[in-house]
């Protein structure tokens, strides 16, 4: 891995969430399901699967939205007539949403005074939607009219057909905002992480409807619309002057970039962002390696593209392990240097801009990080009824070392170990995710490329039990009854994460009985190995490697030994 000197070391300036989304098609699955990711990634994100009970409402009732990052009140807007469940970014009709936070420019990153939030934005919308085109509609329309209070953010939609890659900004002190849509082609994988990923795109033309406008919103159910934007997305560049429009001699609107637009690359942007989706792109397919210097901060390289096409097409736990990613491979890898110190450690703990000697410096960040609140992998297959279809994959902490979880999207049971409430980021709870996988991770870092052997053993033995499980109920539970069906998922959901909090509470007195002061005992079967007459045998003493007995001596000089 390399640190790189930097001007400024402000890496990924914006909201406290610094979050990683990939997205996959139908073409592109193993399965022939559509799949999101998503990381949310704070230092104050606790990891609990939020759960909202749909329905009929009456007339005249409303919903008072709070902001997702402070939890003020922000706004009252009409309740729809009916809305649907969700289980935390999934609702009952296998439609999934995600997102990454990238501010964009001043003053436009402020947003607007009032209005809707992005995290209201997606709650809301997940209510109301039952595709990807339905929630874009829905969005467009809720930021028109009632403002949209914040700055840039790209959105990962997906159902059953299609997956959408949805950019947006706020138009500062006017009412509103500026956005663009796109539908990833079949069997194409695209990615966002805190950067702004649409260049150009298709704009509206009169005999096809390959593109649309805001104002044409009527035509975005006809499955030719592979773009639509806001109405006045360019228009509203022109009128401000923003330098990448304005540096364009001919202001030829065909070349009009959203992303280089609101959200023009710095090294951060690359070198913090896109060097992220570069980390997926690359173990997906092989002929990545022109676009390395793009990803290491290099503007003048060839750039990333939106999307590719992957060399082999992904089951669901391939995609899980995109989710799993230190650089390995390439030259940010973040395993080998004296950062990672004796153990390989391929963590850095905040801030990850640093100074020495009057120089500025960065660490990586990378996919996994040791801040994520909570992961997921979203999967909706089509051929299924909707509530045993939509499945979100849960995880809490760190995506590396976290197990993701199936819970159906029909499900009305949150397990306690998911629960809202139980326990937060200053409350710890026993019976909590986030806290014992928290225990196990921090405890990891300390000795960490021994211990990690022993995580992702059973990690995959659980992932694999998981898929069983799911496999079993799809075969049993196709044909049942709504009431039947229901009760079944939440069965299964809920045996599920209960088997993955014994085994990980087991795992996680095993690895201190195993490694307990520094030692490496013998295990066996789970079990600390014991002689006949039940005494522990004598743990192993690993040494440090050789480099870092240099480094001691090198730093401390003494003689510590006579020949």
């Amino acid at each position: 891995m390399f640190i790189v000197a930097v001007v400024a070391t402000a890496l990924c300036a914006g909201k406290v969430s610094a979050c990683t989304n990939f997205l996959l098609t139908k073409g592109a699955s193993a399965d022939g399901s559509t799949m999101i990711t998503y990381a949310a990634d704070s230092h104050t994100r606790y990891g609990q699967l939020r759960y909202h009970h749909g329905g009929a409402h009456k007339a005249g009732e409303t919903v008072k939205l709070y902001n997702y990052g402070n939890m003020k009140f922000q706004i009252e807007i009409p309740q729809v007539v009916n809305t649907y469940s969700v289980v935390g970014f999934i609702n009952e009709r296998q439609f999934a949403m995600g997102e990454t936070t990238w501010g964009g420019i001043s003053p436009l990153d402020k947003g607007n005074a009032e209005g809707i939030d992005y995290g209201n934005l997606i709650y809301v919308t997940l209510q109301r939607a039952k595709n990807c085109r339905e929630a874009i509609k829905i969005m467009a329309e809720l930021v028109e009219t009632y403002g949209y209070a914040d700055g840039g953010e790209s959105f990962s939609l997906c159902d059953p057909n299609e997956v959408w890659i949805f950019e947006i900004t706020s138009k500062g002190d006017e009412k509103g905002a500026v956005w663009v849509a796109r539908r990833v082609p079949d069997g194409y994988v695209c990615g966002h992480a805190n950067q702004a990923r649409i260049t150009t795109f298709p704009q509206e033309q009169k005999r096809s409807h390959k593109s649309i406008s805001s104002k044409n919103l009527k035509y975005i159910y006809e499955p030719e619309v592979e773009c639509v934007y806001a109405y006045d997305v360019i228009d509203f560049a022109k009128k401000h002057g923003y330098a990448a429009y304005a540096a364009q001699p001919k202001n030829n609107d065909a070349d009009f970039s959203f992303a280089d637009t609101y959200n023009p690359l710095t090294f951060s942007g690359l070198r913090a962002c896109e060097a992220r989706v570069y980390a997926m792109f690359n173990r997906v397919n092989g002929d990545m390696k022109q676009y390395e210097a793009f990803a290491m901060g290099d503007k003048k390289a060839p750039r990333l593209p939106l999307w590719i096409k992957p060399d082999r097409k992904l089951a669901v736990h391939d995609v899980m392990e995109l989710m799993r990613d230190h650089f390995e491979g390439t030259p940010m890898d973040m395993n080998g240097d004296v950062g990672a110190g004796p153990f390989h450690c391929p963590y850095r703990w905040r801030p990850m801009g640093f100074e020495v000697d009057g120089k500025k410096y960065v660490h990586e960040r990378a996919i996994s990080t040791q801040q994520t609140g909570f992961s997921f992998v979203a999967q909706c297959r089509g051929w299924l009824p909707d509530k045993l279809g939509g499945i979100i994959w849960f995880g809490v902490d760190d995506t590396y070392s976290t197990v993701y979880c199936p819970m159906f999207c029909g499900i009305t049971q949150v397990p306690v170990c998911f629960e809202e409430g139980n326990g937060s980021m200053s409350e710890y709870s026993e019976t909590a995710a986030f806290w014992l996988f928290n225990r196990v991770s921090n405890f990891c870092y300390l000795r960490y490329d021994s211990m990690i052997v022993d995580v992702r053993m059973v990690q995959a033995e659980l992932e694999r039990e998981f898929m069983a499980a799911v496999d079993a109920a799809t075969t049993h539970c196709e044909r049942y009854d709504d009431t039947r069906l229901t009760a079944a998922l939440n069965k299964v959901s809920n045996q599920c994460a209960d088997a993955m909090m014994r085994d990980w509470t087991a795992l996680d007195r095993m690895l201190l009985m195993k490694y307990i002061d520094g030692n490496i005992k013998h295990v066996e079967q789970g079990r600390i190995k014991t002689t006949p007459t039940g005494v522990v045998a004598f743990p192993r003493q690993p040494k440090y490697p050789d480099w870092f007995y240099r480094a001691i001596v090198d730093d401390h000089g003494s003689v510590i030994m006579e020949k």
